[in-house]
């Protein structure tokens, strides 16, 4: 019996262990099954990731190569438009060397005419001078070498009183036909109009409320300065002054927009790097706008009908360039006034001349890049834009570098240099001046017979002393004429400078 139970006993745990057995066996089944569910997910979600981030990337790749497309699109439309213009600029000079060559041609032929006629007055004289030569000698008995050196110091002597005489007499002649209309046209114009005195700079100067505000545009490291100087292109200086710092540029258009953008981050208070870029590219915008409008302004100031859009943009930069000291937008419609009123005087159109005279400097607002002088650079930029011919002449020619057609180009001129030459237009260093005023007596002294020069009148004027027995009265004629044209030849200066040759011969007597 006990043994039965025994039996019975080992039976039912040996039945109960085969089951739990078995149950834990399918929860393991299970837990694997769960397992490799979870991991199936897994992989199934990773491989899903990696898909994405592969689009994201082949997506990113594509929009830079786009960008790089567009970029480099952009720079061979710059690149042709560039070679377009390189292109009508060499077409333009190659049409002034043709024009030059038929001029020469010209030239040479009317030369060669010139010297066959003079050879032909050449051999008549030498038949008159050994005719005089003969009648000499058998008049007076000397010899052939000495007549000779007397034939031809009255030769000489004659030739100078005539070709002095005829200067004279020419010279004199003009000045009484031209000089009283001259006069009158050029004192009308000036009486006219007037003007302010300019000044020049090339550095701003900022005030600060407070010396603390130098620190916060410095920035941590200099990082705002360095922000600022590679947004605007220019030099900020901060010295020990004060509540102040410096902006330096040549370009004048760079410093004012360098000028309002500090101003305005100053007032704002945030200076960082990021408003430094967005405050400049604001002010930058602001400033293409004012510049169209200042050049729209100054065509109403001269009276002059609308501008292209692009002839006021180039115009009104002007109103940032100066030249010894004087605003060139100001000077362009100081032009205009004048080229205007002389023109009336004369029953001339004064709307074309007051156009040319506007716009006769618009050349010196081109970039650098294109290569040639203002006037021309001005007058073919001028004709891309359908400005009149007469407009475009009187630009290109007002300093001579192509020939006039017409009077606008000498009426701009004859007012640019009134506009360059009045009292207070320009003003220069006083090394500057201290050099002008020595050149011109060391021209003065350079020739012989000349005693004493001095340059009087802010150098408007140089008055030169001979002496009396080293020169005749027609000789310091001659003398005056030769200083004016060394003057002209050797030195840059705006309006006219007056040569006065002085001979006077003093007699002193001592009583005793």
């Amino acid at each position: 019996m006990g043994a039965a139970g025994f039996a019975l006993g080992v039976g039912l745990a040996f039945g109960l262990a085969r089951r739990q057995q078995r149950r834990w066996l399918a929860r393991r089944e299970r837990e694997a099954e769960l397992l490799s569910a979870r991991l199936h997910a897994e992989i199934e979600q990773k491989a899903a990731a990696a898909r994405q981030a592969a689009q994201e990337e082949a997506a990113r790749q594509h929009r830079e190569a786009e960008q790089t497309l567009a970029v480099q699109r952009t720079q061979i439309l710059e690149n042709e438009r560039r070679l377009t213009e390189r292109e009508s600029l060499l077409n333009a000079q190659l049409e002034r060397l043709l024009r030059t060559e038929r001029e020469l041609e010209n030239r040479q032929a009317t030369v060669q005419t010139q010297q066959a006629e003079t050879r032909r007055q050449a051999e008549e004289l030498a038949s008159l001078i050994q005719l005089r030569r003969q009648q000499l000698q058998n008049l007076s008995g000397l010899s052939p070498a000495e007549a000779r050196q007397q034939f031809l110091k009255e030769i000489q002597d004659e030739s100078l009183r005539d070709a002095s005489k005829l200067a004279r007499h020419i010279l004199d002649e003009a000045r009484t036909r031209a000089e009283d209309k001259a006069r009158h046209i050029i004192c009308t114009a000036i009486q006219r109009y007037a003007s302010d005195h300019t000044g020049e700079t090339s550095t701003t100067t900022i005030t600060l409320a407070d010396t603390e505000l130098k620190g916060r545009i410095i920035g941590r490291e200099g990082r705002n300065i360095r922000a600022f100087e590679s947004a605007t292109g220019v030099t900020v200086l901060v010295d020990d002054t004060p509540n102040a710092v410096v902006l330096s540029s040549f370009d004048p258009v760079r410093r004012e927009i360098a000028r309002e953008a500090m101003s305005r981050l100053i007032q704002d208070g945030r200076i960082h790097p990021t408003r430094i870029e967005e405050v400049v590219a604001k002010v930058t915008q602001e400033m293409e706008e004012s510049i169209v409008r200042l050049g729209e302004e100054a065509a109403g100031r001269a009276s002059v009908a609308p501008l292209p859009t692009e002839v006021a943009r180039l115009l009104g930069r002007l109103h940032f360039r100066r030249s010894h000291a004087q605003n060139l937008l100001d000077h362009s419609v100081e032009v205009a006034h004048l080229a205007g009123l002389m023109a009336a005087e004369l029953g001339l159109d004064a709307g074309i001349a007051r156009r040319a005279g506007l716009l006769h400097d618009i050349g010196k607002a081109l970039s650098h890049e294109v290569e040639g002088p203002h006037a021309v650079v001005g007058a073919d930029f001028l004709r891309r834009q359908a400005e009149p011919e007469a407009v475009v002449n009187g630009v290109a020619a007002h300093h001579h570098d192509v020939e006039p057609v017409g009077p606008w180009a000498l009426l701009v001129s004859a007012a640019d240099a009134i506009s360059a030459s009045r009292p207070g237009a320009r003003s220069e260093s006083m090394a500057t001046y201290i050099k002008r005023v020595e050149d011109l007596e060391r021209i003065g002294l350079s020739f012989p017979g000349v005693e004493k020069a001095y340059a009087v009148q802010a150098g408007r004027e140089l008055r030169v002393f001979v002496q009396p027995t080293a020169l005749t009265d027609d000789q310091a004629f001659g003398l005056a004429r030769r200083i004016a044209q060394k003057i002209e030849g050797e030195l840059q200066y705006p309006g006219q400078i007056k040569i006065t040759v002085i001979r006077e011969t003093r007699c002193v007597e001592v009583a005793k």
